[in-house]
């Protein structure tokens, strides 16, 4: 048998992608990297051997790939997520191919990026990395927060548009405020050790057994009627895709603030941006990093609010 050959469908960011690729040849595997993400190509092209350039979420693209000449290959590796339906992974397991897929791989939390039956159907195992990114996630979940708690994007606008003005009220003290986060896992668990060390009262709603240092509230409607802020930290499931939309929203508490790093879909975002236009809705602000529909295909009707924050993806 030959080198198993490997497809990196992006690249790591900045110098993690060449010792990646350095160890991952250093076991003797046969490396192809996707260009699509890599800021050097000239670089890239100079230093490593197996090279292709095509967008990772184009399905089509990738399947061209992938089959590309007959060959095939034994696994793929992504950091953002790509989708992986039950369509490629027929097609990457075809027996047609000199190699076909037997690994999927994920540099960061979650397999909701792949159809795990189809994956098991056709003998293809399915890895990833929870928790790799847990703090980074977690602190920058708290840099929205702190953000929108100070208002700190309009001030900015302000200043750059309209010249230097005070705050026209003082602002709110963390002291003040309840953070209720759905979903205490380890990028929950992390970020409510961070928000108690600033001073702010949390509370939790989770599946998992209770850690004495969260106080737990009782439903999800508790939690939402009585947090100044909630962050979502929960995987996409068939449980938790529309989790929150017009009916949660409602519920919660005058001047509240969402976050959402989980996944897109947990937030119905047409929901979220008819309550962000209503100055009489409750919520007054969300800072959302994770949509339904992403990278090419990216779209939201949360795009033009002034009180949405839309920063890029955190980090895989």
């Amino acid at each position: 048998m030959g080198r198993a050959r490997v497809l990196l469908l992006d690249a790591a960011p900045g110098e993690l992608l060449g010792r990646e690729l350095e160890r991952l040849l250093g076991h003797g595997l046969d490396v192809t990297l996707n260009l699509r993400r890599v800021a050097d190509h000239a670089g890239a092209r100079a230093a490593w051997a197996g090279r292709v350039d095509f967008d990772a979420f184009d399905e089509s693209a990738l399947l061209a790939e992938t089959v590309r000449d007959g060959l095939g290959y034994h696994a793929v590796k992504s950091r953002a997520g790509v989708p992986l339906r039950a369509s490629y992974l027929a097609a990457a397991t075809d027996a047609m191919l000199a190699n076909r897929l037997r690994v999927v791989g994920r540099a960061g939390a979650g397999t909701d990026h792949v159809e795990l039956a189809a994956a098991a159907r056709h003998g293809v195992a399915v890895t990833h990395t929870p928790g790799s990114k847990a703090n980074a996630v977690a602190e920058f979940t708290l840099a929205q927060l702190l953000a929108l708690i100070r208002d700190l994007p309009s001030h900015n606008e302000a200043s750059h548009t309209d010249g230097w003005r005070t705050p026209a009220a003082p602002a709110v003290e963390l002291s003040e405020l309840t953070l209720g986060i759905v979903g205490l896992g380890r990028i929950g668990l992390a970020l409510a050790e961070r928000a108690t060390a600033l001073g702010m009262e949390v509370q939790a709603l989770s599946r998992r057994p209770a850690e004495a240092s969260v106080p737990r509230a009782h439903s999800l409607t508790a939690l939402l009627a009585t947090s100044d802020l909630v962050s979502l930290h929960v995987p996409l499931t068939a449980q938790t895709q529309g989790l929150i939309g017009r009916v949660e929203l409602a519920l919660m508490r005058p001047g509240a603030i969402l976050l959402n790093t989980a996944r897109g879909g947990i937030v119905d975002e047409q929901a979220l941006a008819e309550a962000l236009r209503d100055p009489a809705h409750p919520l007054v602000a969300a800072a959302i990093d994770t949509f339904e529909h992403e990278h090419a295909a990216f779209a939201s009707p949360l795009v033009g609010l002034p009180n949405a924050l839309l920063p890029p993806m955190s980090p895989e």
